[in-house]
């Protein structure tokens, strides 16, 4: 059986790999002897090897990815030699991230005018319709976010108010699964949407749309989303609502796709 040990691959970069039953104590050290003559050091490790990955994470190595398209998929763990010690808080934390799952975050507005109808688009990448909004950044609030996609995608200054509806949304057609945050875009004069500047690479269309219109052109999850968004301000009193798949959990234990 081989015994821990790292060879150079690239110039002042280093590959690391050790046996099934290698103590990390081990690894940290060999880690760190590399990182003496280098700038990096690696490990390809499998992904169905988890007694493997939690050694990676636990000499020092971060998560860096997915390496796909080989005879099984790998994950890269890697050190560099500038990355803040493991002994101090900074370095600790930025292990963890690297590692702890990361949820993605969609903000939209939820936009009426005095009709009570609601202001939908139409999308380029898919055929029903959507609420106004788009994914949350990396260190963006998802509050700055919503009135930003607002911006970008229909060239309104709109003031994103009070969160309405934290909807979960399941995995589905290849998306992985997500938190959907609803804002409130308050009542607007229809006229706002002769404002309307498009940004044409992403929208087809926008206006406002009666709740059965909602239901014609919106798929189902996103139709229950924007009636449990109303509901929530026709309900007395403040209270934010929480929703899988647009379906309460006091009506369904499992959400529907």
């Amino acid at each position: 059986m081989p015994d821990t040990r790292w060879t150079t691959v690239d110039e002042r970069v280093a590959r690391i790999s050790w046996p099934p039953d290698e103590n990390v104590d081990v690894v940290r050290r060999e880690v760190a002897q590399a990182l003496v003559d280098h700038d990096r050091v690696e490990a390809w490790i499998e992904a169905a090897d988890e007694a493997g990955q939690r050694i990676a994470t636990w000499s020092g190595m971060r998560r860096e990815g997915v390496m796909r398209g080989v005879a099984q998929d790998r994950i890269v763990y890697a050190r560099l030699a500038t990355d803040v010690p493991l002994n101090e808080p900074g370095g600790f934390r930025a292990l963890l991230n690297s590692f702890l799952p990361r949820k993605r975050a969609i903000s939209q507005l939820l936009v009426r005018d005095h009709d009570d109808r609601v202001l939908l688009c139409q999308l380029t990448y898919k055929q029903d319709w959507d609420l106004p909004g788009g994914v949350v950044e990396v260190g963006e609030s998802p509050h700055l976010a919503v009135r930003r996609e607002v911006q970008e995608e229909l060239g309104l200054d709109l003031e994103a108010g009070s969160l309405l509806l934290t909807d979960w949304l399941p995995p589905w057609g290849g998306w992985d699964d997500a938190l959907c945050l609803v804002f409130d875009g308050g009542v607007h004069d229809a006229g706002v949407a002769d404002r309307i500047v498009r940004q044409e690479r992403e929208i087809r269309s926008a206006s406002f749309c009666t709740l059965e219109e909602v239901r014609e052109r919106c798929a189902d999850f996103t139709a229950r989303r924007i009636e449990a968004a109303l509901g929530h301000l026709a309900a007395p009193g403040p209270k934010t609502t929480y929703t899988e798949s647009g379906v309460a959990m006091s009506d369904s234990t499992s959400a529907p796709q």
